[in-house]
């Protein structure tokens, strides 16, 4: 009887080698991981220029599969995408439009950095707490550089309704950082 192929065991086999496995992962993930891609190139670089960042993306699971984590995997593919993805617009001079985005930059300060992290903490807290699809609305806006129109059709929704979702999230995002004790201008 043979073993179920599931995430775990696909990890398992690419840390032992197993091309096998990092060509199922291909082709069970390469539509999610180029739908980000493209979702942040697109119209800015080439598709030859998308491939290529979705082979490193996969290159990247290869080097590094005794990092993952079972039940991670997608998330993992989705964080290197995306950082792959800006990687390139920034090396090609292209810049994203940012609608109400803070750049951080690092700091070289522990206690800052220590700040930082509690701010990401309750971040996230505050966004896993958000309801659907005000969830997905930020997931798609901050984190996938999705605009506004590409997530309202997708979630066959009015542009104007979600621009409100995104600003009504980001209120209740700036009073939880206010009531931790972090308060941003």
């Amino acid at each position: 009887m043979s073993k179920p192929d599931t995430e775990e065991s696909r990890i398992a086999a690419l840390r032992r080698g197993d091309e096998q496995a990092l060509e199922q992962l291909i082709r069970q993930y390469t539509p999610y991981a180029g739908a980000i891609v493209w979702g942040i190139v697109g119209g800015k670089l080439t598709r030859d220029d998308a491939e290529e960042i979705l082979s490193d993306v996969f290159l990247t699971l290869w080097k590094n599969a005794d990092r993952i984590r079972p039940g991670k995997l997608k998330g993992y593919l989705a964080s290197i995408a995306r950082s792959r993805a800006l990687d390139a617009l920034r090396r090609s001079g292209e810049t994203l439009e940012l609608e109400e985005d803070v750049l951080a930059l690092p700091d070289a300060d522990p206690e800052r950095q220590l700040t930082q992290a509690e701010e990401r903490r309750l971040l996230r807290k505050t966004l896993s707490e958000l309801p659907e699809p005000d969830h997905t609305i930020f997931i798609r806006h901050y984190y996938f550089c999705q605009k506004t129109a590409e997530i309202a059709a997708a979630l066959d929704m009015n542009v104007n309704t979600v621009q409100t979702k995104l600003k009504r999230g980001r209120e209740k995002l700036r009073l939880a950082l206010a009531e931790g004790g972090y308060e941003h201008e």
